[in-house]
């Protein structure tokens, strides 16, 4: 069932919610939470259609914030609320509510989203792009237990890696972390099965990529040993290596699919390590409401030892000084020799 209300209120949109879940013959609300999507009119669609997957394990109320920003004056005066109202079949197993929002509405989206949440229910808001430097203090992450970013969607993922250290509160996380899940657990796996000690690792994968460095922080910061990044054509996490006492440790993903797990003295073995979609990982991200420590922990660690090699690798001022080119000196002045002077004529004699 689809209802489309223009120019409309947030009271309107409860009415029409209500109504519809008589007409298809479900008055009560069977809902676990609220999911905010924040979004804009180019990647709505891919961000619902995920939510929708996710939705059949989590039913939830999915609320997608499309904020219009009008370029003509005049329409940016004229502030109006437009929805779509999906339920049913329309959408999966929970309910929907596309809201656009026009004019000065955009700056107070979290005016219209706060009537629709459910009551006593979590809330959780999701940025798939163009997510906020801090989530938390912005208006609709202030309304959330969960708020849910996507490092790799954006221009400069490690300098944003950096802000999102600076700037967490719990309830933040990245799905940048959450799709390297599997392989966190394939790596405690691994080490569980032999008695060894680790000396230093290597992580594998496409260049500027979050997951990748996220597990290098991971793996620096559970083990206190050195981590090697280096770079391959992906897709995604490639490889990782890890140096034991006891022989090395591989774990090495090509194609995107199927990995091999290499440890010495046993026969290697296939594992299923594909990459997964959107829908899995966020609705891996609802399972648990409650803040993620390790995220939390790997990702200030990782940036602090980043800083550090930083500061190792800069050239100190002292430095700068021995290594500058001394400024040739200048060149003595040479003398210049002055006319001589002339000698005054001799004075007459005296009158005689």
């Amino acid at each position: 069932m689809k209802t489309d209300l223009t120019d409309t209120t947030s009271s309107k949109i409860n009415k029409a919610l209500v109504l519809g879940r008589r007409a298809i013959g479900t008055p009560a609300v069977g809902m676990v939470l609220t999911l905010v999507i924040v979004t804009d009119e180019e990647n709505a669609y891919d961000a619902l259609k995920a939510a929708n997957e996710a939705s059949r394990e989590h039913p939830s109320r999915t609320l997608v914030v499309i904020k219009r920003v009008s370029r003509s004056p005049r329409d940016r005066a004229k502030a109006r609320l437009d929805a779509e109202v999906r339920l049913g079949a329309d959408a999966s197993t929970g309910e929907t509510v596309v809201l656009r929002l026009y004019g000065e509405v955009v700056d107070h989206a979290q005016s219209v989203v706060l009537p629709l949440l459910l009551p006593d229910a979590p809330v959780v808001v999701w940025w798939p792009v163009n997510a906020p430097t801090d989530p938390a203090s912005d208006p609709l992450g202030a309304l959330a237990q969960r708020r849910v970013t996507d490092t790799y969607a954006a221009e400069q993922p490690i300098q944003e890696l950096t802000a999102r250290a600076d700037r967490y509160t719990p309830g933040d996380t990245d799905l940048s972390w959450t799709r390297i899940t599997p392989w966190r657990s394939m790596l405690a796996a691994a080490l569980d099965q032999v008695v060894c000690e680790v000396t230093s690792a290597e992580v594998e994968g496409e260049e500027f990529n979050p997951s990748v460095e996220l597990l290098a922080m991971w793996l620096a910061e559970r083990l206190k040993v050195p981590v090697r990044r280096s770079k391959s054509a992906g897709p995604g996490l490639t490889s990782v290596r890890m140096e034991t006492s006891s022989g090395p440790i591989v774990l090495d993903r090509p194609d995107g699919s199927l990995a091999t797990l290499s440890i010495q003295g046993q026969p290697d073995r296939g594992v299923a390590l594909k990459r997964r979609e959107t829908a899995e990982l966020i609705a891996e991200e609802l399972r648990r409401l409650d803040p993620d420590d390790t995220y939390a922990t790997a990702l200030k660690f990782g940036i602090e030892r980043l800083d550090e090699e930083a500061a190792t690798l800069a050239p100190t001022p002292e430095q700068d000084a021995v290594t500058a080119p001394a400024e040739p000196a200048a060149a003595p002045a040479e003398p210049v020799e002055k006319p001589a002077a002339k000698k005054a004529p001799a004075k007459k004699a005296a009158a005689r």
